[in-house]
């Protein structure tokens, strides 16, 4: 979180997501996490299996997908979206990290996989 401060403060709300995308995985990469973007994440429907059902914007040390926004104001749908790819990647913990917003304190929300309040 702490990260995404740090950018949003000099870059402020409005970029493009991939900017957020790639300044963060730096940052993140220069505090000594693993980063992976636009991992291919395979789905698994019944005997098939699709190579990339969807690409997570971030994997931080194999555990925690981070999806960023750049939108003013998050939608629900934007948090179920992340639960769901948490679900497929069979990961426990999220980030949905919204650049747009004025305050980054009022961007980012954690996500569970397995906890059923979608609030924030």
């Amino acid at each position: 979180m702490d990260a995404a401060f740090q950018i949003h403060t000099p870059l402020g709300p409005g970029l493009l997501e991939s900017v957020y995308e790639t300044v963060l995985e730096h940052e993140l990469q220069l505090r000594g996490l693993d980063v992976e973007r636009q991992k291919a994440i395979p789905i698994v429907y019944g005997k098939l299996t699709f190579s990339r059902g969807f690409a997570a914007d971030l994997i931080v040390n194999e555990s925690v997908i981070v999806e960023l926004k750049s939108v003013e104001q998050l939608a629900a749908v934007h948090r179920k979206q992340l639960l769901t790819y948490l679900r497929l990647a069979d990961k426990r913990l999220g980030l949905l990290i919204s650049f747009g917003a004025a305050l980054i304190k009022d961007g980012i929300f954690r996500v569970a996989n397995g906890v059923d309040d979608l609030s924030g």
